[in-house]
């Protein structure tokens, strides 16, 4: 591994970061002069399940993947996170186990902070452990959204969300090349690979073509209006409480 370097962008990246961006000046630098930069090739085991947390993650580059083993051995994928994204800071702070395994799935840059170095920074600047719970919370929604994906989404519709988010553009065709392999790509959908497979025939019907790993939309907003993007978020409450309901 050959020197890595924070730039400008990647300080951008960590300032963005809902765990950082309520943070002095000062209090960043000082979490920046203890952590190392690191360049992880895809298939890269970061931690694995039950192992002492020392250190979490900021991702700056590349896709990273949080799973656990079912009894019956089998890989449950609980997310994929992307740049901005902080992996495993709770467990650092409350000098617990890791509750999951984690796997670079894309070659990654990633900002790797110590658990030592959270602790001690807490105690010095309090205000990092309300970005902490701000950063706790986001993770809880981001899984009350999975759950309503899962319960209030058909396949094909999940499939389409995924493809939407990915766009770079919110409407007119298109062209995405997924980011990571379709394997994983059902794991994070909540899907079976043939189940999948007969998702992506569905989107046909809604101007979807796939070439091996990358795919071909006719109009963006017409494959979010058939994920159901706009009822969906109609339902959501205001803001993120709880145990909220639909009024």
């Amino acid at each position: 591994m050959g020197e890595l370097r924070i730039d400008q962008y990647d300080r951008e990246v960590v300032r963005g970061a809902p765990m950082f961006s309520a943070l002095p000046p000062e209090a960043i630098d000082s979490l920046l002069a203890q952590s190392e930069l690191q360049f992880h090739q895809r298939r890269t085991t970061l931690f694995e399940q039950d192992e002492p947390a020392s250190a979490f993650y900021l991702v700056l580059d590349g896709w990273v993947k949080l799973f656990r083993m079912t009894v019956s051995g089998d890989e449950a994928v609980v997310g994929v996170f992307a740049r901005g994204d902080c992996i495993a800071e709770v467990p650092c702070l409350t000098g617990g186990h890791y509750p999951v395994s984690a796997e670079v799935v894309a070659d990654a840059r990633l900002l790797a902070v110590p658990a030592r170095g959270i602790v001690e920074l807490t105690r010095a600047s309090p205000e990092i452990g309300l970005a902490m719970l701000a950063s706790t919370s986001l993770h809880l929604r981001k899984l009350v959204d999975q759950i309503e994906e899962l319960k209030a989404r058909t396949g094909p519709q999940r499939l389409a969300n995924f493809l939407v988010e990915l766009a770079p553009v919110k409407q007119g065709p298109c062209t995405i090349a997924l980011p990571y392999e379709k394997l994983l790509i059902a794991g994070r959908l909540g899907m079976k690979p043939e189940s999948l497979s007969r998702a992506f025939q569905r989107l046909q019907s809604v101007g979807v073509r796939i070439n091996q790993s990358t795919i071909a939309v006719g109009d963006v907003a017409r494959l979010a209006e058939f994920a159901g993007r706009e009822r969906l978020l109609a339902f959501r409450c205001p803001g993120f409480r709880v145990g909220c309901a639909p009024g």
